[in-house]
């Protein structure tokens, strides 16, 4: 698990939350040059695989950005919404997708009981300070329907959390991420590392899929 650190204060966390969004709010045109063309599929398909229902799925794009990925599932046929904190973000999302999307902060979520069949968390669920985890997993377990599915992908580490270039993050390994999902009522899928193909020492992405317990 993370290493002990001081409880954040109420203050803390919304400061985390403002100055994080913020960052991001800054250079939301900057980020979508720079990620508009990254390849995710393997993560796409990974979340989609695990669906036992039929298609179309209903979606959530959880932490969507400008909408890249919340555009590839609607054109897949699904029903996609997006959840995004940032102001600048949740606006691109809603243009570039045309789909529904949701101005929300992670630490203050707000979802509909049982409403999804999967929800897509890429590169977003380390910005959540770890004390702070287990609340939002369980947020998220109780928006998924019964049998449904959570992929998330999340820069990997051995419990540092902080602040980095402007942005606060917690950054787990297999064991503690394992834990804190297993804790909150899901039972894993599956975990891989990317890229793929490369040394694991090139791969600062963990992956993983959990069903809802």
């Amino acid at each position: 698990m993370a290493r002990w650190r001081m409880p954040l204060t109420p203050d803390e966390l919304r400061r985390i939350a403002s100055l994080t969004l913020a960052h991001y709010d800054q250079r939301a045109d900057d980020f979508w040059l720079g990620t508009r063309d990254h390849d995710v599929s393997q993560n796409i398909a990974a979340l989609l695989r695990h669906i036992e229902v039929a298609p179309p799925f209903t979606i959530l794009d959880l932490g969507c950005g400008p909408g890249r990925d919340l555009k590839t599932f609607s054109n897949m046929g699904h029903v996609a919404i997006g959840l995004e904190g940032s102001q600048r973000f949740a606006t691109m999302a809603r243009n570039y997708s045309g789909c529904e999307v949701w101005q929300q902060d992670l630490l203050a979520l707000d979802l509909p009981d049982e409403r999804f069949d999967g929800v897509f968390a890429n590169a977003v669920l380390f910005h959540v300070p770890s004390q702070e985890l287990a609340r939002v997993l369980r947020q998220l377990r109780a928006t998924i329907k019964p049998g449904g599915v959570l992929f998330s992908s999340n820069p990997r580490g051995q419990g540092q959390e902080g602040w980095t270039n402007g942005r606060y993050g917690a950054f787990h390994d297999i064991d503690a991420w394992r834990s804190y999902l297993m804790g909150s009522g899901f039972v894993e899928l599956d975990h891989f590392y990317r890229p793929a193909g490369l040394p694991r020492e090139q791969q600062p992405w963990l992956a993983s899929a959990w069903r809802r317990g």
